[in-house]
């Protein structure tokens, strides 16, 4: 089923690769106008049809000129983020800062520049990036990371809370294991610890109950799912997209 997302408008976050990327083009690819944004503007090469832009989600300047630039949108997706690896004795105050600044306050900044717009046109869809790793399951090493993406799923229900009357809608993904470059560098630097990528890559492997790893299609189908009209009665949620990881 094809134009599922036909005549809306959306900016997607961090749309240079991995699940960002696959979701600016799955959106595309659904008849969404889309703003594809990415603070290395060269990685949004070959995302056709989509608007692309540099924009850097940790500067409020930035982000607010941004949104005055497109204008009023139907679906806002932040994928922008980072992972920390360590535990809270590997984990400095600016690694803390940091990580919320980029993981969660850069969500702040985008929803509060763009949520006027959708306002403005009656309804619209927000979809935040968390992780499996937050909130819904304590993760080894992910001390900064587990704590921002937690914190993803605290605005996720603020902002639908506040505004389900309005027609806003905020849901947040809540990804496992999913194949990206910045989860290849993961298990590269992983690999150095354990004493090899291979040795990083069955670690990996050994936590998926569905013996795979996630793609990041299977992450963008979701997200087109939230954003369109076939989720109408969806809001407030963080859905786990994680092969069993979380059972």
């Amino acid at each position: 089923m094809a134009g599922r997302l036909k005549g809306k408008i959306a900016v997607v976050t961090a749309a240079g690769q991995g699940i960002g990327r696959a979701i600016a083009e799955s959106y595309v690819a659904e008849g969404a106008t889309v703003w594809a944004t990415d603070l290395d503007v060269s990685k949004l090469e070959g995302i056709k049809r989509a608007k692309r832009r540099k924009l850097n989600v940790m500067s409020t300047k930035a982000v607010d000129a941004f949104a005055g630039k497109v204008g009023d949108i139907d679906i806002l997706v932040n994928v922008a983020g980072f992972v920390h690896h360590g535990s809270v004795l590997e984990c400095s105050d600016a690694d803390w800062d940091f990580s919320f600044d980029l993981n969660v306050k850069s969500m702040h900044r985008t929803v509060r520049a763009f949520l006027p717009g959708m306002l403005r046109r009656g309804g619209g869809s927000i979809v935040n990036m968390s992780s499996g790793a937050s909130s819904v399951k304590g993760t080894p090493k992910r001390h900064v990371y587990g704590a921002s993406k937690a914190a993803v799923i605290g605005l996720t229900k603020a902002v639908a809370a506040d505004f389900i009357k309005d027609k806003i809608r905020c849901n947040a993904i809540c990804p496992g294991t999913i194949r990206s470059p910045s989860w290849d560098a993961r298990v590269r630097a992983l690999g150095e610890e354990m004493g090899g990528y291979e040795k990083a890559l069955e670690w990996f492997m050994s936590r998926q109950p569905s013996g795979r790893i996630g793609e990041p299609e299977e992450v963008a189908a979701l997200a087109v799912y939230l954003g369109s009209d076939e989720s109408a009665f969806v809001t407030g949620t963080e859905i786990e997209i994680d092969g069993g990881w979380t059972l």
